[in-house]
């Protein structure tokens, strides 16, 4: 909630920022950002475990192809996240993912220094490194790929002619089919908000 919330007074703190030419955005501009990205799944996962929170190194990669549309490719250093028994605090596995996503984008005000902006994409998650300890020590636990939609808002804000600071949030719909020694545990919801602060540059 203390995400939202700081991501909401910045944008309206920003706002009231005027057009500069200098620091606008245009058809072949290419923008990269990296920094903290924080990856919150849904709280109610599956009926027997639940996936915890993790955050790492994000990245992202955004071309324009007008002065409003872009395209942004979601990157990362993998996540790693604990896997709990539902309503306890029993660690019982782990399990690293990357999620590449692609998403074309469409930003309102490129000329401003504040620019926000929304995006739809699809996402690829894979899932890999799964230990069992705990209750589950010696078995193995399989977690499939997933294919899903994303969306997100977000903003730069121009520091300089290239230099940014951006805010995203968005949802990722990922679920991934569990199996437990070869036994299916079914699909377990991870759809996670994912909240990223990154600096960029533009050139």
């Amino acid at each position: 909630m203390k995400i939202k919330t700081l991501l909401l007074g910045t944008f309206v703190l920003a706002s009231a920022v005027a057009s500069n030419p200098a620091l606008a955005v245009e058809k072949g501009d290419w923008l990269i950002r990296a920094g903290w990205t924080y990856v919150a799944p849904k709280s109610d996962n599956h009926d027997v475990v639940s996936v915890e929170s993790a955050s790492s190194l994000g990245l992202n990669f955004s071309y324009m192809m007008t002065s409003n549309l872009s395209v942004e490719v979601l990157a990362a250093y993998p996540f790693e996240h604990d896997i709990r028994l539902k309503g306890t605090d029993d660690k019982v596995a782990s399990t690293k993912h990357l999620p590449p996503t692609v998403s074309v984008q469409y930003h309102f005000m490129p000329t401003n220094a504040f620019k926000p902006y929304v995006g739809l994409g699809v996402n690829y998650t894979t899932f890999f490194s799964t230990k069992t300890m705990g209750a589950l020590e010696g078995t193995d636990l399989d977690l499939g790929d997933s294919w899903g939609l994303a969306g997100e808002i977000g903003a730069d804000f121009m520091m300089t002619d290239n230099w940014l600071l951006n805010f995203s949030a968005r949802y990722i719909d990922i679920g991934t089919k569990a199996k437990l020694d070869g036994a299916s545990l079914g699909t377990v919801d991870i759809d996670p908000m994912v909240y990223s602060l990154t600096v960029g540059y533009k050139f």
